[in-house]
């Protein structure tokens, strides 16, 4: 019998390996940047060509590269960094060409330029498929350059499973910022299709925050600092009042690296306690410096997950840092009231005796003496007094005709009285039953049938009829708006403007109209009509964390999830008194819907009770 088990050629385990590493383009060029970071260079540009698929480009001013390691570097398990598994719990960078690059370049066509500063000439590395197709000299800068082009295209069925354009771009810039975010002393540049995204010279960590998210996120920072024996924590977090319902500007570092932690983020959370909105998540961009030896950053492939060995510590720490700093700029309520110095006692007083207070009574005082008496003050000033002498004419200014006066405005008010109290009652009810319909709780509207009752939740048959309406406005006929008197101004980050950009010419045939979109702010001169002016921040926030998450690939998907998420925010709340003709008009237009059994998300709308159902109750 032939042996069943035998070793697998390299190019196969190559391929492996990078379906490990290397998921979507954003896992490429978060390996390049990190390389280059640990090279030590001070300025990073990145070039990208259709979402990475085609192109990405990394050239950075590090040290560079000998000929020998540039082509070593492409070898499996080649790195500068490791020598003995000890020091696999002692990492301080974040690798040196060679733990990657080996399974990129088995899915693509890698192109290496470098070049060491003491060297006369660069070298340049070409491999398709992990075969090296040339390796020679050539000019080039100091630094190096990789060029990653037609990712997986020895793969097929890995570049099918890739998503479109818009999202995996999305992909590469979270990646990138959460790279720029940790090292601010780093000068970035972002191109993608010829257009430069981002340029972010060297900084401090909080104008790199703001030089990423916008210029309107500076006011919204509150500093964050603590040094301990156990971490040392500094960053900012966001001012409660601008939380947002999605979780997109939430970042951790470890020792300058991105990671994830539910434990932390309950943390924080938990720090916010009392001063969010519900279903709101705060802001946060916190930098934590821990003993490499303390933690685990090999628990994960992407090692955005991390191992602490005293997390509850940290917990604590970080809780309490957090509410300290909310505290501390006035943010957040604390037990610290602003005194009146004069309540201080002076430190004189110390030993000093005990004295009871004394009472000075002026017994010559007359209330009816003209000279003595103070001024009476009333609503509309100060009173004439009466003279002395005249203190009795005090009482004589009530006339018979104002005690008529008095009686004649007591028939006219109504007092409440049970034969009263019942008509009324019985007035609104007949009403009710004139018009089979009435509005329970501020939530429901309850209409009669010949069968029984029909109750209707009046928000969700609202978000139903404006899902349909808006649909139709998107697709077939534009909506109409409502001019504002002054244009509405607004201020996003680079991703939400890219995701606005994206839906403007949905939304304006949804009725909004903009005047201008650029360099992060918005103006808005035109509204749909069903919209105040108040509502409009919270409901194109809402809608692009909702096209964020939903990430739709398709023409009718984008638009559903445009018309979800806006019928959502648009659509009268539960806890709105609607009128007669209000509940009565929501009937009508829900019925004539095509679906009015269930919501765009599939919740029901109505439930109906029969005449049977209520007679068990009574049973």
């Amino acid at each position: 019998m032939t042996d069943v088990i035998h070793l697998l050629p390299d190019h196969v385990a190559n391929q492996i390996a990078a379906g490990e590493v290397v998921q979507r383009p954003a896992s490429v060029i978060k390996e390049l940047l990190e390389n280059s970071i640990d090279a030590g260079a001070t300025r990073i540009s990145v070039v990208i060509k259709d979402a990475g698929k085609t192109l990405i480009q990394v050239v950075d001013d590090g040290q560079g590269m000998s000929p020998s390691d540039a082509r070593v570097c492409f070898e499996r398990h080649a790195t500068s960094k490791i020598k003995t598994a000890d020091d696999l719990f002692r990492l301080q960078t974040k690798g040196f060409r060679g733990e990657a690059l080996a399974s990129i370049a088995a899915i693509a066509h890698v192109e290496l330029k470098t070049r060491r500063e003491q060297d006369q000439v660069g070298t340049s590395v070409k491999i398709e498929g992990s075969e090296v197709v040339s390796q020679e000299p050539c000019v080039a800068p100091k630094g190096t350059s990789i060029s990653v082009k037609n990712l997986f295209y020895n793969i097929p069925a890995r570049r099918n499973f890739l998503k479109s354009d818009s999202v995996e771009t999305r992909h590469l810039i979270d990646e990138f910022q959460r790279v720029a975010l940790a090292h601010p002393a780093i000068h970035f540049t972002f191109t993608h299709n010829g257009t430069e995204f981002f340029q972010l010279p060297a900084t401090n960590y909080r104008q790199r925050i703001v030089g990423i998210f916008g210029g309107k996120t500076n006011e919204k920072l509150v500093p964050v600092k603590e040094d301990t024996e156990i971490v040392k924590i500094h960053g900012f977090v966001g001012k409660p009042e601008f939380a947002k319902r999605s979780r997109g500007e939430q970042f951790f570092f470890v020792n300058d690296r991105f990671i994830k932690s539910p434990y932390l983020h309950h943390a924080v959370t938990a720090a916010f306690e009392g001063l969010l909105k519900d279903k709101a998540h705060p802001s946060y961009f916190i930098y934590l410096s821990i003993d490499p030896k303390s933690i685990d950053i090999n628990i994960h492939p992407t090692k955005t997950e991390v191992k602490f060995d005293d997390e509850q510590a940290l917990y604590s720490i970080l809780r309490s840092t957090i509410k300290h700093s909310l505290g501390q700029f006035s943010v957040a309520p604390v037990l610290d009231f602003d005194r009146d110095a004069s309540f201080d006692t002076p430190y004189s007083f110390k030993d000093k005796p005990i004295e009871a207070p004394k009472i000075e009574v002026d017994r010559n005082f007359n209330p009816f003496d003209q000279e003595t008496r103070p001024s009476s003050y009333s609503s509309s000033g100060y009173r004439k007094e009466p003279r002395a002498g005249e203190w009795e004419g005090l009482y004589t200014g009530l006339q018979e005709h104002q005690f008529d006066t008095a009686v004649s405005q007591l028939d006219q008010v109504e007092f409440e009285s049970e034969q009263d109290a019942a008509k009324l009652f019985e007035d609104e009810t007949q009403e009710h039953l004139e018009n089979s319909i009435f509005q329970l709780n501020r939530k429901f509207i309850v209409s009669s049938l010949k069968t029984g009752l029909l109750v209707i939740d009046q928000h969700r048959a609202h978000v139903r009829i404006l899902y349909e309406e808006l649909l139709k406005n998107i697709t077939v006929s534009a909506a109409v708006s409502q001019q504002l008197l002054f244009p509405l101004e607004l201020s996003f980050s680079h991703r939400e403007m890219e995701l606005l950009a994206e839906a403007r010419e949905s939304l304006e045939q949804a009725g909004f109209i903009f005047s201008t979109m650029e360099a992060g702010n918005v103006q808005i001169s035109g509204i749909p009509t069903p919209l105040s002016e108040s509502e409009v921040p919270a409901l194109l926030h809402q809608l692009l964390a909702d096209l964020e998450n939903e990430v739709p690939d398709t023409g009718f998907a984008y638009t559903d999830t445009l018309a979800k998420s806006l019928a959502e925010g648009m659509a009268v709340k539960a806890g709105v008194r609607l009128s007669t003709a209000e509940q009565q008009n929501l009937l009508n237009a829900l019925f004539a819907c095509k679906e009015s059994s269930v919501t765009p998300n599939n919740k029901p709308i109505f439930i109906t009770l029969s005449v049977d159902e209520i007679d068990k109750k009574f049973i």
